[in-house]
This record gives C-alpha cells, structure tokens and sequence, in this order.
C-alpha cells in the first residue's frame, strides 16, 4: 500500500504512534489534526480535518504538508514559507494559534507544534491543529444581533420617556391635570419597558453561563394559572376567551413562583397576541422528566389560530424569533426555555387540536429530601 493511499485504519495508527501518542482514535476529536513526520509528508489527517478541509484523508495522507495545507495569512503570504518548521530556528518549539485562510477564502483557526527528539534538534514531527470558526462566527453574530435589538428596543422608551419628562419640565403650567397624568402614566409604562428588557437580558446572561438561580417553593399552578387569566379579564379581554382544565390530583409541585410565572406570563402573552380563538390551559400529572422521579406537572398551553409553520417549529426556541410581526424582542421564548430546562423539565412546541400553537412543558416534583 502506497502513503498516499492509507486506509482508515492506516490513519488512526498513524496519528497514535510515536511521539504524538494520543491513546484516543483521532477520528473521535472534536478538531482537525494533521501530523507531518520528519520529510513534511502528512502521515495523520483526521476526521475533523478532513472536515474542515473539504479535503479527504486519503488524498492528503503522503502529501507535502504546505500542499495538503495550502494555508494563508489575512494579507496573502504563504504560511508555511513564512514559518519554515523544517528549516527555522531550533530552538522554536510551537506557533500560536492564529486566523487563516484555506482555498476560496474559508477561515481556520490554525496553531502548531514541533517535536524534536533532543531540544535543539532536526524536527521528528509538525502537529498541527485546526478549527473551523464558524461556530465562534455565529456566536459573534449572535452577540451583535443582541446588542443592536436591545438598542433598538431601549431607544423608543427612552425618547418618549426623554420626550414627555422634559416637555412637562418646560411647560407644567400650560397642560392640564389629565393631561399631565396621561404624559405621566406613559412615562410609566415606557420605564416598565425599559426594566423587563433588562431583566430579560439579565436573564440571557444567567442562562447562557448556567447561573440561573432557582428558589424552589411549593407552587400551586392551578392558582397561577387563574391568576392571570383574571389579569387578562380585568384588562377587558372576554372571560370565555380561556379554558382551564385541571386534572386532579396534582402531585405538588416544588419550583421558583417568580420564574414559574414567567413562563405562564410569556406562554399566555405568545398565545392571545399571536393566536384567535379559546386560549386553552391544561394541567395534568404526567411521568417526571427527570430520572429516579415518578411524577411530574404538564402544562399545555393552545390557541385556534394559524399555528406555527412547520418549517419554523425548530427555531421557535432560539433567540430572536417572532412568530409574527407585532414586535417583542424575540428573547421570550427563549429563556422560558432556559427556565424550564433550569427547573429540570423539558418544553416542546406542535401543533394544537384546533390547528393553533400548543406549547407544553413539563416539571419535576422536585420536593425537597426530607418531604419524600
């Protein structure tokens, strides 16, 4: 068999040997790794190289390294020229991880080391290791996204609230009572804006560090549940606009109220803003979601509207989706479910009986060591 032509098996023995004794398969890493021995021929190019390369292992194995790797900087210059492992200084052990480019522009993160048998001897092997950025790009991409939606959100509260705080200040005297309360009440309700957006981010950054903090209580769902559909009624939303059906027996449930009824306040908003008809509410003991635990609470909240396309149902929970047009920052349904996988349940979305949205999530008992 031929060097260019290494079965798999040939490149897992390849990258285990020697001095870069892994003791894992390669093919298993989650990065690329391509190993040239003491020529500059590749005698190891992984699964996750062959990945991020769009280059076959059986191709680049018994190539020259800078043609199996025909990396390049930002500028254009050859790296491999520029680094010269092969022929630079002996006492040069490694280059740092940088950006560079492959063929047709696609960004890696690239870093080596050099082995030699004595310290300031002939290199014996070139490791190298590579990461796609694209992950890292996505995530930067998320993090801008973030930040222009909350300036954007923060901005229209804060001019009104600039607006009508200096416009009173200027001219008290020349506006009525009622029309000072109107300004005043609009004040208001822009700085209850501002502050849910807040807490909203603060809990963003709770969730994505796995620092959200859960107070766990005994929780009466049924109760919250009522709760606010009586805020809906009181804000002039028809009572027969909602259905609560509440199976009995309830195990009790054990959870954060505060965060618990965040999750109905997102759920029920999502489903009277967004969906038509009866807005459907129903509580059932189910299995436990977590392991070692016999019971749980289901809550399954339905409208009869459009629904949620097909198409759109596996980004429901990701930042920045709206089910429709009419504003919101898009960060509800994510951290409700953040919340939920918090508390130790789980949350799907499908399509409802009558054809709306049907969200259900599902949370352990979770009592307490000494009730059970």
């Amino acid at each position: 068999m031929s060097v260019g032509t290494r079965s798999a098996q040939g490149v897992s023995e390849a990258c285990a040997g020697g001095p870069v004794e892994l003791g894992i398969d390669p093919d298993q890493l989650p990065d690329g790794l391509v190993v040239a021995d003491e020529q500059g021929r590749v005698i190891c190019f992984n699964a996750a190289a062959a990945r991020i390369t769009a280059l076959p292992a059986e191709e680049a194995l018994g190539q020259r390294l800078e043609k199996a790797l025909p990396l390049e900087d930002l500028e254009g210059r050859r790296w491999w020229q520029l680094t010269d492992p092969y022929g630079g200084l002996a006492i040069r052990r490694r280059q740092p991880e940088r950006n560079l480019l492959l063929p047709g522009g696609r960004e890696v993160l690239v870093s080596a080391q050099y082995v030699r048998v004595r310290p300031t001897g002939p290199v014996h092997r070139v490791v190298v290791s590579l990461r796609d950025t694209e992950a890292r790009r996505r995530t930067e991409r998320s993090h801008a996204e973030l930040i222009a939606t909350v300036a954007h959100e923060l901005r229209s509260p804060l001019t009104s609230v600039k607006g009508f705080t200096a416009t009173l200040l200027a001219k008290w005297e020349r506006f009525t009572d009622d029309q000072k309360r109107l300004m005043l009440e609009t004040v208001d309700a822009d700085a209850d804006r501002v502050t849910r957006l807040i807490a909203e981010l603060l809990d963003i950054s709770r969730i994505d560090s796995g620092r959200l903090e859960v107070r766990r209580q005994p929780v009466d769902i049924g109760a919250a549940v009522g709760r606010h559909i009586q805020a809906y009624v009181a804000a002039g939303l028809a009572a027969d606009r909602f259905l609560l059906r509440l199976e009995q027996p309830l195990p009790a449930l054990w959870a954060d109220p505060d965060k618990i009824d965040q999750v109905l306040s997102n759920l029920l908003e999502n489903a009277v803003r967004h969906g038509e008809g009866t807005v459907t509410i129903a509580i059932t003991p189910t299995e436990s979601p977590r392991e070692g635990e016999d019971t749980g609470t289901s809550v399954t909240v339905s409208d009869e509207g459009p629904g949620i396309p097909e198409e759109s149902m596996n980004r429901v929970f990701t930042r920045f989706w709206r089910g429709s047009k009419r504003g919101g920052t898009g960060l509800g349904l994510y951290i409700v479910k953040g919340i939920v996988e918090a508390h130790g349940g789980t949350i799907t979305v499908g399509r409802g009986p009558q054809g709306g949205a049907e969200f259900r999530f599902t949370l352990p008992v979770s009592a307490p060591a000494y009730l059970s």
